[in-house]
């Protein structure tokens, strides 16, 4: 099997996750404002690995059930896992989508515009670099539980 590379959208989305911050403080952290990068990569894995399921089905199904996932249908692999993720994230006290970190659906433009510039990584993705997949992607990590 290939792999998956969800290097994109994970990381360059997540550099505009923490670089439009405008008001979530994280308590582990004494800067007045900080998203860590840890928090604004995960926050959006669950919609990542539901868009990336598609270029490897057996890959992505293979991991949800590493991850504790029941084994699935094939074509079900992308929601398998993002349920899976989705759970690791509740269970470790992750903030409830890109909504608890202050974004709203208004953001989601100037999200997109600060991933788009990381031509490095974009090259890279198993999925589209357009604008559109990576809206997306934003719009369906509101809210993960």
């Amino acid at each position: 099997s290939s792999g998956i590379n969800a290097e994109w959208p994970l990381r360059p989305g997540s550099y505009s996750i923490s670089g439009l911050n405008r008001s979530y403080k994280s308590t582990d952290y004494p800067e007045d404002k900080l998203i860590p990068h840890g928090l604004s990569v995960c926050i959006t894995a669950p919609s990542v690995f539901a868009a990336t399921a598609d270029s490897d089905l057996d890959r992505h199904a293979e991991i949800a059930e590493i991850l504790g996932g029941k084994p699935c249908r094939k074509e079900d692999a992308g929601a398998v896992l993002a349920d899976v993720l989705r759970d690791y994230l509740h269970d470790l006290g992750v903030p409830d989508g890109l909504n608890a970190l202050g974004y709203t659906d208004e953001d989601i433009p100037a999200l997109v515009q600060g991933a788009l510039p990381q031509k490095r990584v974009l090259a890279i993705s198993p999925i589209s670099t357009e604008a559109e997949p990576l809206a997306e992607i934003y719009a369906n990590s509101m809210k993960n539980y």
